[in-house]
């Protein structure tokens, strides 16, 4: 059990290191002396007991995992009543803005390495580019794999590690753009096409948003032909799914889609962010659970990644608006808007969305208006003398809005964290404390205070447990042969400063990060070092030129 005042922790004999696949000798000091040591930690090295110990790195490599590393590197990180672990590995993030950056600053991804992340997935919830050598920043980023050829060519630098999907919604939008229709058969070829290619690129995957239009406006065929391309080339199918509450075919309806996309496509099955969202969905999470499970036992491979907060990040066009308003995009929606007939039909379905996310009083608007950043729906409208349908609706009318809306139960989200197929996401997107807080909250709040999750449930669950399920070779376990990505925190300061008020605050508490052998973080301070890089899946079933 975890106190708030300090941290007690089991310690694994050094016997048994080498039962655990860790070098406890110094024989590589036969070659080349380490280039750094993180000496004297508290060492969860990933589905293995802690110990204490160094880890020593050489280049981009961990060359020694064991009690006592040789003096003699060139640098020396003191963790003396630290933990030390590996990266964090965030499985559903939105800062492939900041990656594609013209800014090198904005490409060090500053909010995640203070958390510990060193390895984020994006291109998530259907938006990745079919072109991932343009999003890997290279033209040859399926050429020679991790560490080699790709990688190699990059002409940027990068802060952590990433990964992309190629995207839905992205594909459909490039073919046939915003239209409520099916594609023709021509036209699903087209985007089949720009699926595959986008695997032979390193794609890690299909990703979708079923609940966004106008990728909600795809039918589930069209959706498993996609799955398929994604699927021949070893992909996993990663899915917002299309209802997490109760809009349109439910919560567990929209689950079922996802499980039957992935047995039609022969398919991972990754589920993001999952949740109960809303008032009348909040308490199904072990009916969920309880389906998914079923799903594994008879044969399937499903898991899924959670944000540890109440609160979910959205556009209010999404959270409020009718599909069928947003047909066209946004400049349909506003000429709907000007039509008396079409509003008496709108705002009814307007104000059951709203019901559904827990009343005006929920929604803060995060991004926007600049008169309506940092205000509750309900503020807005009372300040405008509106009542909330309307209220939105004039919001709307001046610009898209992000929202936090407050729509989970304490208890919906403590029932998913503790189930061993689900791991840990930030889905960061700006606005939201989640962006700059969610592995530091997690910690916090829910090993430290709520002990909902043990120190090293959490750690492997952000970690090795991830990496085996994505496939990510030679990361989230320290162990010798590995990349050195490679945290150390104070378990008695790590936290998150950001919230929903200030959301854009820098956690405390994480003193080095290590990435590729690059030391971004020290003493809690970043480097500037840029040890980042893209991560292309290796596609399989060959048929890549």
């Amino acid at each position: 059990m975890i106190k708030k005042t300090g941290l007690k922790v089991a310690v694994a004999a050094p016997a048994l290191l080498a039962c655990a696949g860790f070098s406890s000798s110094p024989a590589f000091a036969q070659e080349t002396g380490p280039d750094l040591v993180i000496r004297g930690g508290t060492i969860y090295p990933g589905e293995a007991p802690p110990f204490r110990g160094d880890i020593a790195i050489r280049g981009d490599r961990i060359i020694y995992v064991g009690p006592k590393a040789p003096s003699g590197a060139k640098k020396v990180v003191d963790a003396t009543g630290l933990i030390v672990a590996p990266g964090f590995i965030d499985t559903h993030t939105h800062v492939g803005d900041a990656l594609a950056s013209g800014d090198p600053a904005a490409r060090l991804v500053l909010p995640f390495l203070t958390q510990g992340v060193t390895t984020a997935f994006i291109g998530v919830d259907g938006g990745g580019d079919p072109d991932i050598a343009a999003t890997f920043g290279t033209a040859d980023a399926g050429a020679g794999g991790e560490g080699e050829g790709a990688l190699g060519q990059s002409s940027r630098d990068f802060g952590i590690n990433f990964a992309s999907y190629v995207g839905l919604g992205a594909v459909r939008h490039k073919v046939i753009g915003s239209a409520d229709r099916a594609p023709t058969p021509a036209e699903l070829d087209q985007m089949t096409a720009l699926v595959s290619k986008a695997m032979c690129q390193g794609a890690l995957g299909l990703s979708t948003g079923l609940f966004y239009a106008p990728q909600s406006f795809a039918k589930p065929d069209e959706v498993i032909a996609l799955a398929r391309a994604a699927a021949a080339k070893g992909g996993v199918y990663d899915s917002h799914i299309r209802d997490e509450s109760s809009y349109t075919i439910g919560l567990k309806g929209a689950v079922e889609e996802a499980l039957r996309v992935g047995r039609e496509a022969r398919m991972p099955v990754h589920i993001a962010h999952i949740k109960a969202l809303g008032v009348d969905v909040q308490g199904q999470a072990a009916a969920i659970i309880a389906q998914i499970e079923a799903a594994q036992a008879a044969g399937q491979i499903v898991h899924a990644d959670q944000y540890p907060w109440s609160a979910s990040g959205t556009g209010l066009s999404a959270a409020l608006m009718p599909r069928w308003a947003q047909d066209g995009g946004r400049a349909a929606m506003l000429k709907r808007f000007a039509d008396p007939e079409t509003m008496n039909r709108m705002k009814p379905e307007i104000a059951n969305n709203l019901r559904r996310r827990g009343g005006p009083a929920s929604l803060l608007i995060t991004s926007g208006p600049a008169d309506a950043e940092g205000k509750t729906l309900e503020a807005i409208a009372k300040e405008r003398g509106l009542d909330p349908v309307d209220a939105a609706i004039a919001v709307l009318q001046q610009r898209e809005a992000g929202v936090a809306s407050f729509n989970q139960s304490e208890e919906d989200i403590a029932a998913f964290m503790q189930r061993p197929w689900v791991v840990t996401s930030s889905d960061a997107s700006r606005g939201h404390p989640r962006y700059y807080a969610s592995f530091a909250r997690k910690y916090a709040t829910y090993v430290k205070d709520k002990g909902v999750l043990d120190l090293r449930t959490f750690i492997d669950r952000s970690t090795i447990v991830t990496a085996k399920m994505f496939g990510l070779e030679g990361r989230g376990a320290l162990k010798v042969g590995n990349f050195a990505d490679v945290i150390a925190f104070d378990p008695n300061q790590f936290a998150p400063r950001a919230d929903y008020t200030n959301p854009s605050l820098f956690s405390t508490g994480m003193r080095a990060v290590v990435v590729n052998g690059k030391l971004a973080i020290d003493k809690g301070e970043p480097t500037g070092a840029a040890g980042g890089r893209p991560l292309p899946h290796q596609p399989t079933g060959g048929a890549c030129r």
